[in-house]
């Protein structure tokens, strides 16, 4: 099955210049939903994993999934003022300005083997903070998976110290 299939272009979206790949057909469809997992999992093969962490908001797509089938828990990264217990913050920089995530202070425990997820690595800026905020409460990290990675804008760059697979390439 090609998974590219699946992936809508919205041009100008949410800005002028901007191609948006856009997974809601993958989603709303039951095969390649299903197949997009078991290539998800495939990727990460027989390792131990503790915990997937998924950032917000498009991580929690397959991160909830890909933790139930590994027998693990799952953490969510949200944007500022969004989790309501004891949390962590890691403010990292954009193109222009800055932006922050939050992490539960009891979500990972020390040792614990952490797979990062999201839907796209751009930039790798949110990544590189989830990263950061995992490795601040004792995770190790295994890998950082993705569904798609945009070549072009070198995220992987910033992941460089860890291991990083993506499905889809563009």
């Amino acid at each position: 099955m090609n998974l590219k299939n699946y992936v809508r272009d919205i041009n100008d979206f949410p800005v002028k210049g901007i191609v948006f790949r856009d997974i809601t057909p993958l989603l709303k469809n039951a095969a390649a939903l299903q197949e997009t997992t078991e290539r998800l999992l495939a990727l990460i093969a027989d390792r131990q994993i503790d915990k997937v962490v998924g950032m917000e908001s498009r991580g929690f797509f397959f991160a909830p999934l890909l933790a139930v089938r590994l027998n693990a828990g799952f953490v969510p990264i949200r944007k500022p003022k969004k989790l309501p217990a004891e949390k962590i913050r890691q403010t990292y920089d954009l193109e222009y300005g800055t932006d922050s995530l939050e992490i539960h202070q009891d979500s990972i425990l020390r040792g614990e083997k952490i797979l990062v997820h999201d839907d796209v690595l751009a930039t790798g800026g949110t990544a590189s903070a989830t990263c950061e905020l995992i490795e601040r409460l004792g995770g190790e990290i295994v890998q950082c998976n993705f569904l798609i990675e945009l070549d072009v804008l070198r995220g992987r760059e910033k992941l460089n110290k860890y291991e990083v697979a993506s499905l889809l390439h563009y």
